[in-house]
């Protein structure tokens, strides 16, 4: 059922588009065409989340607030072993998706460190690459309040993640 709903949605959206008297290609070359200069204008930001992750890793700054911050994570019911996670969540889609398989492997995928690895995964955002993307064509260029909220709010999902795992 689930491999028809793009076709269906598309062949709704032509039919709309004709009862609305739009042209569906030219609104699409147009869509296309003003896509570039956007595209263009968020590569930097992109380029710049990922060189800063990568930096993050490679200079061993990672692995020594991890070292630093897990006992505070573990009062709070985050697991040592989800910290990196936790840490690089923010960051690095990728970057965490290597962590969650490194936990899989090490941990196995029915263990609770794997359950809750996997909820912290699904319930955090990329927030530092969606605020680059984001605030790329925003007009407004004040990023601190939104970002700690995103932040702040990605903790407490993973907070939660691990409580929710730990009683079910």
């Amino acid at each position: 059922m689930s491999k028809y709903l793009i076709p269906i949605l598309f062949f709704l959206i032509f039919v709309y588009a004709l009862i609305k008297r739009v042209k569906p290609y030219d609104a699409f070359t147009l869509g296309a065409k003003e896509a570039i200069p956007f595209a263009m204008s968020v590569f930097p930001y992109l380029v710049s989340i990922f060189v800063l992750t990568e930096l993050f890793e490679a200079s061993g700054l990672s692995a020594f607030i991890t070292k630093i911050i897990s006992p505070v994570f573990s009062f709070l019911g985050i697991p040592k072993e989800l910290t990196k996670l936790v840490l690089i969540k923010p960051f690095s889609g990728s970057g965490s998706l290597a962590v969650l398989s490194d936990i899989f492997t090490t941990y196995g995928v029915d263990s609770y460190l794997a359950r809750s690895a996997s909820v912290v995964y699904g319930s955090s955002e990329t927030v530092f690459y969606v605020a680059a993307v984001y605030f790329a064509g925003a007009k407004t260029k004040k990023l601190t309040a939104p970002i700690i909220i995103s932040l702040v709010a990605s903790f407490f999902s993973c907070v939660f993640a691990c409580f929710i795992c730990r009683i079910i």
